[in-house]
C-alpha cells in the first residue's frame, strides 16, 4: 500500500482555505497511487489553540459540511484522508481530533489526542481510547504529536497487529522527534511510521516540514524536505 505524508502552511482560522488545500493534496497524491493521505495536527484550522479556545465557530462536527471538499476528493481518487482539527465531543470542549475519511467519503474512525501539551489543556478535552482503522487488510494506528512521546501507544499498536503508525504533528525543524522519537518507535516496535507535518507560522512557531516515513528498521523511507508544500509517497504495510 502507498501512503502520502503531507505538509503545507495552514491559514490561521481559515477552514475553507485549509480544506481546499487538503482536498487538492488528496487529489494529487491519489492520482499518484496513494491510498491513505496523512495531514498534520490541527491542519483544518492551523495550530492555534488559543484562537480555537475563543472562537467556537472553529469547532467542527464529525459530519461537518465544511469538510465536504475533502470527502469529494477522497471519492474522486479512492483514497482515505487522515484529517485533524478541533471536533466536538461529549465534553464541554472539543478534542484535537483525527477524522479518517474513507475512500467512499464516509467516516472510518475518530481518534482524540490522548496527551495534551501546554496550552492545549485550556482549549481541548483529552481522549481516552486508542485510534485504529483497517483498509485493504492493513491495520493502522493513530497518534497526534505529543502522543508520540509516550512509547506505550506504539507498543499497544504493535500488540494490536497494526503495521502502520500514523503521526499527525506540528514540529519545528529543531525538534528532536525526527531523530529520537519517530525512528525509535518504528525500530522498537517494527512499525512503519508516517508523519504529516506543517510549514509556516503558527502558535507553536515555525513548522519544519520534513513530513515523510520511516521503515520498521528505523530508516527514513521518504522526506518531503523543510521548505516546499506538497507530499511524499511511501510503501507501507
Amino acid at each position: 500500500m502507498i501512503v502520502a505524508a503531507t505538509q503545507f502552511a495552514p491559514v490561521a482560522g481559515d477552514i475553507a482555505a485549509n480544506v481546499a488545500a487538503m482536498a487538492a493534496l488528496v487529489r494529487a497524491a491519489g492520482a499518484e497511487g496513494a491510498r491513505v493521505v496523512v495531514f498534520a495536527e490541527l491542519s483544518v484550522t492551523g495550530y492555534e489553540p488559543s484562537l480555537i479556545r475563543d472562537a467556537p465557530e472553529l469547532v467542527l462536527t464529525e459530519d461537518d459540511p465544511r469538510l465536504e471538499p475533502v470527502r469529494e476528493a477522497c471519492r474522486a481518487v479512492s483514497a482515505a484522508a487522515v484529517v485533524n482539527g478541533p471536533v466536538a465531543g461529549p465534553g464541554s470542549r472539543p478534542g484535537i481530533t483525527t477524522l479518517v475519511i474513507g475512500p467512499d467519503g464516509g467516516l472510518l474512525t475518530r481518534y482524540d489526542k490522548r496527551h495534551l501539551y501546554g496550552v492545549e489543556a485550556e482549549a481541548f478535552e483529552p481522549g481516552a481510547v486508542d485510534g485504529r482503522f483497517t483498509l485493504d487488510g492493513v491495520r493502522f494506528a493513530l497518534a497526534t504529536c505529543y502522543d508520540n512521546r509516550f512509547p506505550e501507544l506504539a507498543e499497544r499498536a504493535a500488540a494490536d497487529n497494526c503495521a502502520v503508525y500514523l503521526a499527525s504533528s506540528v514540529l519545528g525543524a529543531d525538534n528532536d522527534s525526527f531523530t529520537e522519537v519517530y525512528p525509535v518507535r518504528a525500530r522498537d516496535f517494527r512499525l512503519h511510521v508516517v508523519l504529516g507535518n506543517v510549514l509556516g507560522l503558527s502558535e507553536n512557531g515555525v513548522g519544519g516540514g520534513m513530513a515523510g516515513a520511516w521503515g520498521p528498521d528505523g530508516g527514513r523511507l521518504a522526506d518531503a524536505g523543510p521548505d516546499e508544500p506538497g507530499f511524499v509517497l511511501a510503501e507501507v504495510g
